[in-house]
């Protein structure tokens, strides 16, 4: 793993046995990966959601390749995406990916339990999923073996019997919609009031699309995926286009094996 951006005199100074960039030859630890990607400090008024992004893409713009992204992912993707989870109070997912990726809880990482605690989260992030229509398989293990209890987050209107089946099962059900469909501003005010700040979601297409039309998106880390995968995969935002482009600005670069690990941030 190699630093590209911010530059600074370490990226550019030679490594060991030749190779140049801060870092490079060698696997960063999860200490140096969780510092690059910290969340924000709390301002003087104390903690305000922020809501994270993760993502990752191929060259020619695809985010999943046979309805996963798992195949252009790579070991380095990976453990940015573990880093990335266990920064967070929650993660915040769409009910198509969860239903597609077979989405598990979020489990413990001793490697993480000291920081955690630390930081007052408990030992692993709860997962909340967003969905109209409730129609999720409740004896996954998401819902019957989560550390800590899954969240649903859907409108007023979502059908009573599908919420109390979801209630059965142990997850915990907020609204955050006047309709059927879930606000993306309320949703983030609602997992805000539980004490979740520190925001992650990893789509899918839809679900980001939904968030950044609504301008509650605070960060991407993107993943450039140096590969080629044609065909008609959906991008890593879908649904109809903001008005005006959200202009975002590099945080950070980081680099191995091909792959980019991008950091971009409201500018």
């Amino acid at each position: 793993m190699r630093r590209l951006f911010p530059v600074t005199d370490e990226t550019a100074a030679p490594a060991p046995g030749g190779a140049s960039g801060e870092g490079a030859g060698r696997e960063w630890s999860l200490d140096e990966l969780a510092a690059a990607y910290a969340y924000p400090e709390p301002g003087p008024a104390g903690p305000v959601p922020w809501l994270r992004a993760n993502m990752v893409s191929t060259l020619d713009g695809a985010a999943q390749h046979d309805g996963r992204s798992q195949p252009i992912s790579s070991p380095a993707d990976m453990r940015i995406f573990g880093t990335l989870r266990a920064l967070a109070d929650v993660v915040v997912v769409g009910a198509e990916t969860v239903r597609q990726e077979g989405y598990r809880p979020a489990r413990a990482r001793e490697d993480f339990a000291a920081m955690r605690e630390a930081a007052g989260q408990g030992p692993a992030p709860a997962i909340a999923v967003v969905t109209a229509s409730l129609d999720l398989d409740f004896s996954l293990p998401l819902f019957t073996s989560p550390l800590v209890p899954t969240l649903i987050l859907t409108g007023a209107a979502a059908a009573p019997d599908r919420v109390a089946t979801a209630e059965k099962a142990g997850a915990r059900v907020l609204t955050a919609g006047d309709g059927i469909g879930v606000d993306p501003a309320r949703a983030v005010r609602a997992l805000a009031d539980l004490g979740h700040t520190r925001l992650l979601t990893e789509g899918g297409p839809r679900l980001l699309g939904q968030l950044v039309a609504a301008g509650v998106l605070d960060e991407l880390c993107l993943t450039v995926s140096p590969m080629l995968t044609a065909g008609d995969a959906q991008r890593i935002a879908g649904g109809p286009a903001v008005t005006v482009p959200h202009r975002f600005g590099l945080v950070s670069m980081l680099e191995e094996d091909g792959f980019l690990f991008t950091r971009y941030g409201r500018a």
